[in-house]
């Protein structure tokens, strides 16, 4: 595989709003932008609390992953990022089923609270993912 930095892009994910990539594949490790819950066919935030936010979060990152042939079981490290640590226990209770279910090796992990995250949503994931060997 090469060392060579490949952009990698779906439709089944929120497009990019800015200058940046969906993900970026760097030989057999990718990595992903921050991801929040936008709804990719409408654009908007999906409505609801941090568990319909961290659903859809969870969900982008699934398709980006997919898109360069991974799953979220290639996750080898998340960076959460919460408006309030008064969510993390609902955060977390989605993310676990995403990130660690029963059998799988959970990935690293790092959350932190923020003053505003884009859009004003309520949670934004980003992850380092690697593909076995």
């Amino acid at each position: 595989m090469s060392d060579k930095k490949n952009a990698i892009s779906t439709k089944e994910a929120p497009a990019a709003i800015g200058p940046y990539s969906q993900a970026v594949r760097v030989g057999d490790t990718l990595y992903t932008s921050g991801q929040v819950a936008l709804d990719p066919v409408t654009g908007q935030l999906v409505a609801g609390g941090i568990a319909e936010q961290t659903t859809r979060v969870c969900e982008n990152l699934k398709a980006v992953l997919a898109e360069a042939g991974l799953d979220l079981v290639h996750v080898v490290k998340t960076t959460v990022f919460l408006k309030s640590m008064a969510d993390f226990a609902a955060m977390n209770a989605i993310y676990e089923k995403y990130f660690a279910p029963a059998g799988v090796v959970p990935p690293a992990r790092s959350t932190v609270a923020v003053a505003q995250l884009p859009k004003d949503a309520l949670v934004e994931i980003e992850v380092i993912a690697k593909e076995a060997s």
